[in-house]
């Protein structure tokens, strides 16, 4: 069965976006536009996006009027993007416009995903509502070595140390890379 990963860069301060939902200070940092590939879920299927993260995607690379330049990210994989909006589409794009519970979406990503990975690319709030549906297996981040005075947290959820244990730490560059593995929440008799 495939795992679901959410996997990003984050500030030094738990920031994963600016006030101003840009990751200008990501692509600020040596290696930030052009990430090492162990950076990168090297099992990823399928990759999930929150309206937010899409949009700015779409926005920052004009692939609207360049579709081409969808491929230099997301490759072919299928994309599920969680809104309540309509969205354009890239031509070419395998996008899917989702809304609703993440719990009653999980079979499609899934099934698309087959043996490999989903992975939850952004935002931390999408990444929270698959930890609140006990799904989220891991969270992998690239720290990198930029403090922000605000802007969009790592994951908006308390979660405590019990359910997360430490798989690997290591520099990368300029980045701390840390792997955390989720437990599933303690089950409470009642």
């Amino acid at each position: 069965m495939s795992r679901i990963l959410f996997d990003t860069a984050v500030t030094l301060n738990g920031w994963i976006a600016d006030e101003r939902n840009s990751l200008a200070w990501l692509f600020a940092v040596e290696e930030g536009t052009t990430p090492d590939e162990s950076l990168l879920p090297a099992n990823a299927g399928v990759l999930v996006e929150g309206s937010t993260t899409y949009e700015w995607v779409l926005a920052e690379s004009d692939i609207l009027a360049h579709p081409e330049k969808w491929r230099e990210f997301h490759g072919d994989r299928p994309t599920f993007v969680f809104t309540t909006r309509d969205l354009p589409i890239p031509e070419g794009a395998d996008v899917t416009l989702v809304s609703g519970d993440v719990t009653d979406v999980l079979p499609r990503l899934r099934e698309a995903a087959g043996d490999a990975d989903v992975w939850v690319v952004g935002g931390g709030d999408l990444a929270g509502q698959f930890l609140d549906a006990g799904a989220l297996d891991e969270i992998a981040v690239s720290v990198a070595p930029v403090l922000l005075t605000g802007g969009a947290p790592l994951l908006p959820r308390r979660l405590e140390s019990d359910r997360l244990r430490l798989v690997s730490a290591r520099a990368v560059g300029q980045f701390a890379r840390l792997v955390y593995a989720v437990s599933p929440p303690a089950v409470r008799e009642g």
